[in-house]
């Protein structure tokens, strides 16, 4: 089902899943990622160690966007407001041609 929350979410290219998680737990999920607790818990814990880097006096995070690589996939995390968008896409980075 797309709601406002997911309808974004959906149309990224190469998107194979994604998790909407806020302090609650996660809000939406599909695909590799369909009820993925676990996957939800690991990135909030990332999320929570960055936050912890604010700097002195700093209302906002240090940061609004981290990515998680790996051979074949990437987790793109971002924070909006009090949530978490996480999407899990195919790692197309090609190795560079020598010629």
């Amino acid at each position: 089902m797309t709601t406002a929350l997911t309808q974004g979410l959906e149309r990224i290219p190469d998107q194979i899943g994604y998790l909407v998680i806020s302090e609650d737990g996660v809000l939406a999920s599909s695909g590799e990622l369909e009820n993925d607790e676990h996957t939800a818990g690991m990135i909030m814990q990332m999320v929570r160690t960055a936050c912890r880097f604010r700097l002195h006096g700093a209302a906002e995070p240090p940061f609004k966007r981290m990515s998680v690589i790996f051979e074949d996939y990437v987790y793109a995390v971002t924070i909006s407001g009090q949530k978490v968008f996480v999407v899990k896409r195919q790692n197309n980075q090609r190795e560079p041609v020598n010629v």
